[in-house]
């Protein structure tokens, strides 16, 4: 599969979640190019704000692979990881991480991860693609928001 094929995996996740009226976010984990973990959006269902996509993915695969660091894994999200989830990304030691939508633009996130970089300690940094099906990400996200504004 290709960077496209699992941002649509993500699509599909980001969908489920926006039938149950959360931010439709989804995230997949992936390792030796299999999916092993998805999940999406669920801060209101269990009443939890840390149970954004990629906590709930991290958090799954860390209990399966009896271990908190994920070394090797492949992180999928369908929008820019917030400071929070690059936080729970950085410690976890993922590899990679590819995501649709960017929350503003390219520039700001580039700036978001030197400031992250620069002001806190990290032993660890994945590299971040961002961009992938971001028509069809950055959509998802703003038709939500519009149908609960108006």
């Amino acid at each position: 599969m290709n960077e496209e094929s699992y941002m649509e995996k993500c699509i599909s996740l980001a969908k489920l979640s926006e039938k149950k009226d959360e931010v439709p976010v989804g995230a997949i984990l992936v390792f030796e190019n299999k999916i092993l973990f998805e999940s999406h959006n669920s801060p209101v269902e269990k009443k939890d704000p840390t149970a954004h996509a990629e906590i709930n993915v991290i958090r799954s695969a860390c209990n399966e692979e009896n271990n908190y660091r994920l070394k090797n894994y492949i992180l999928y999200t369908t929008l820019e990881p917030c400071i929070m989830c690059i936080g729970a990304i950085c410690e976890a030691r993922i590899e990679k991480v590819f995501f649709g939508a960017y929350a503003t633009n390219k520039e700001n996130f580039s700036n978001k991860i030197k400031f992250y970089k620069r002001n806190n300690y990290i032993d660890h940094l994945p590299k971040f693609t961002g961009g992938i099906l971001e028509k069809e990400c950055s959509s998802i996200i703003k038709n939500f928001f519009q149908r609960k504004r108006g």
